[in-house]
């Protein structure tokens, strides 16, 4: 089957149930997205399919095919991409940083469909998890895109 990711078309051979994470990391080379839990919780192996989050290890290969895929790989040759990754470094929002390609991936989906998200917004469409607790820096680090003050609440 044929894919496009991150602009560039790869053949396929993939079972149609085969999560897209695994063709990614496995078949691709492609090791940015990672593989967290398994079953769409944590967030880790989040990719854009269309613009839109989607977590890559529920998702069937079959399911993205004629779609276009966006992965950490290639978040910075969009423009948001590019400035949530360099706010990112910037504030030194990772620890770990095993989590990160997931956030950064959720944080320039929401700052796409939304340039200025409440803190309201940000919690509903920041859903990944992160073992270290960086919530509150990358919260600051949302609101900073968005030339918003950290502390205030824009409903």
């Amino acid at each position: 089957m044929e894919l496009r990711i991150n602009q560039k078309i790869y053949q396929v051979d993939a079972d149609a149930d085969t999560p897209l994470l695994w063709v990614i990391r496995d078949d691709l080379g492609m090791t940015g997205t990672k593989y967290g839990c398994g079953l769409a919780q944590c967030g880790a192996c989040s990719v854009l399919v269309d613009g839109n989050v989607v977590r890559s290890c529920v998702m069937p290969v079959a399911g993205v095919v004629g779609r276009e895929i966006t992965t950490i790989e290639a978040i910075e040759s969009d423009e948001v991409g590019k400035r949530v990754v360099t706010t990112w470094v910037d504030q030194q929002v990772a620890q770990c940083g095993y989590c990160q390609s997931g956030q950064v991936m959720a944080a320039t989906a929401l700052l796409k469909q939304n340039p200025k998200p409440s803190d309201a917004q940000i919690q509903a469409a920041m859903t990944n998890l992160c073992r270290c607790g960086t919530y509150n820096a990358i919260n600051a680090a949302i609101h900073d895109l968005a030339g918003q003050d950290s502390q205030k609440e824009n409903v």
